[in-house]
């Protein structure tokens, strides 16, 4: 049985792993990203993309989230009412999460928010978390729908 110490700590390092992830996302830091995810994820975009989950690499996230996000000037994650659970090496996190995605651009209509929840699931894996499920709940968006392509067409120039 764990003590309350060390479930406070496993609770604190969860809940760093999950903002670590947003953070690292926010700063394209790609490897960063990478980093926070266990060798195979169950990822689960499907209430934004339509896509079936699947369970796939780091590299994978990795390379469609670069890809589409490529050409904004900023995107910003604000995660909160983040609620952590911890049993032995599992833990389980939720939290509200807003993302906003900026591109200045002749339209005038500069940004496009997602406004969603998280449900991610963690394993402990050589001493740190690592995120094993990632499910993305949107509520709903507003903003420029084209901001994306937008973006993407003006970073190929």
């Amino acid at each position: 049985m764990e003590s309350e110490p060390d479930s406070l700590i496993d609770r604190a390092e969860v809940a760093d792993t999950v903002t670590r992830l947003f953070i690292n996302t926010d700063e394209r830091n790609w490897e960063g990203v990478a980093d926070c995810f266990a060798p195979k994820v169950l990822f689960d975009m499907s209430s934004l993309s339509g896509a079936k989950p699947s369970r796939v690499s780091p590299r994978k996230i990795v390379d469609q989230w670069e890809s589409g996000l490529k050409g904004l000037t900023a995107v910003h994650h604000q995660i909160g009412n983040m609620l952590v659970s911890v049993e032995g090496g599992e833990a389980s996190a939720f939290c509200y999460a807003t993302a906003t995605h900026y591109f200045p651009n002749p339209t005038g209509n500069e940004t496009r928010t997602f406004v969603g929840t998280y449900d991610i699931h963690l394993g402990k894996e050589g001493g740190g978390w690592k995120v094993d499920m990632f499910r993305f709940n949107l509520k709903f968006t507003e903003g420029n729908a084209l901001l994306s392509e937008l973006a993407r067409k003006q970073s190929r120039r």
